[in-house]
């Protein structure tokens, strides 16, 4: 069955017709290496005082895991996987709170690269 479609079947036992319940489109998300290695980061800049929250969403297009400052304000930067776009620019983009994408690729360690501070010397 293609998305979208109803199934729809009859009751052996009785003759009565089972009511139609439309299929659930599938959802992109992040799998577990992915969060792992999203939240090494995250917990690193926490450990900084960089970053203070996060959000996840999940559609059927693409998977968003947001980065604030605080709670209340918008997401400095966003780790958007979009698999349509996997085997062209790669399904891994990191995007500043203005909209520009800083790094798109096929690999999110490397893509996550962009926002590691450099390291200083004292």
């Amino acid at each position: 069955m293609s998305e979208g479609e109803t199934t729809e079947s009859w009751s052996a036992g009785t003759g009565a017709h089972v009511v139609p319940f439309p299929r659930a489109a599938p959802q992109v998300s992040f799998h577990r290496d992915e969060l792992r290695v999203i939240l090494n980061l995250y917990g690193r800049m926490v450990a900084d005082g960089e970053w203070r929250d996060y959000t996840i969403d999940f559609t059927r297009e693409k998977a968003v895991f947001s980065i604030h400052r605080r709670t209340s304000e918008r997401p400095l930067y966003r780790i958007e996987k979009d698999p349509r776009l996997a085997r062209r620019q790669g399904a891994y983009a990191v995007i500043a709170e203005t909209g520009r994408i800083l790094k798109r690729g096929h690999d999110l360690a490397q893509v996550l690269r962009v926002l590691e501070k450099p390291l200083r010397v004292v």
